[in-house]
């Protein structure tokens, strides 16, 4: 499931790591944090057929930077809201790292159902996509190879969340994707820099439920209403 797991700790460095598994091996999440605090990651190359990282209920203050992901499913928070009391995430910061070839960029993915479960006061800055599909998108609608799926509105609250300096290349033609919860719709979200372009065309962006502002250049253009 997992090359390194984090659960239940606190204050831990993670330096110089190098991670790798087949692209088609799934479920092998180059490191899982959960239910922990305090943590770093400082400088790391995860090569993986699932997330590079993944961050779990009940983990606040993470720092992570200098990560080059790729192949992988990209750096995400979750999956969410599986259970109906569950802790949420908080105070996560991602800087100076490199998407290439992923799956997803920078996600947040919760299940469509009740939950105590949130997410708030998370940046991604300084962000490098190389050709990786979704490079910005919060789903939450999450339902892996769509079976059993609660077809609920996700109760997990997600705001805060500021995309900073993002950059580089989708291979998907849409570059953002916000797909928020009808009852508990995304909030404060923030745009500042954000260049993303397809086949050196301009990608789009799409939102659901979704709102917040931008700053600077953004594109593609944002699909926040005004």
């Amino acid at each position: 499931m997992f090359h390194l797991a984090i659960d239940h700790c606190h204050q831990v460095l993670l330096k110089k790591l190098y991670i790798e598994a087949p692209t088609r091996s799934p479920n092998t999440d180059g490191i899982h944090i959960m239910s922990s605090e305090g943590i770093t990651i400082a400088g790391a190359v995860i090569k993986t057929g699932d997330d590079c990282i993944a961050i779990g209920p009940g983990t606040k203050n993470v720092h992570i930077r200098g990560v080059h992901c790729g192949p992988g499913h990209g750096i995400s928070i979750g999956s969410l809201g599986l259970h109906t009391h569950e802790a949420g995430v908080e105070n996560v910061f991602v800087t100076d790292s490199v998407m290439t070839r992923t799956q997803n960029g920078l996600r947040i993915k919760s299940w469509g159902r009740k939950t105590t479960s949130f997410v708030r006061n998370v940046v991604f800055e300084n962000i490098a996509m190389e050709n990786s599909y979704n490079p910005i998108i919060i789903d939450q609608n999450y339902c892996p190879y769509n079976k059993n799926c609660p077809g609920m509105g996700s109760g997990v609250k997600i705001s805060g969340v500021t995309y900073r300096n993002i950059h580089g290349t989708s291979a998907s033609p849409i570059a953002v994707k916000f797909v928020c919860s009808a009852s508990r719709p995304c909030t404060g979200l923030q745009l500042h820099n954000v260049r993303l372009t397809y086949h050196k065309a301009i990608a789009s962006s799409v939102c659901t439920h979704a709102g917040g502002g931008v700053s600077g250049v953004v594109s593609p253009r944002s699909c926040f209403r005004k």
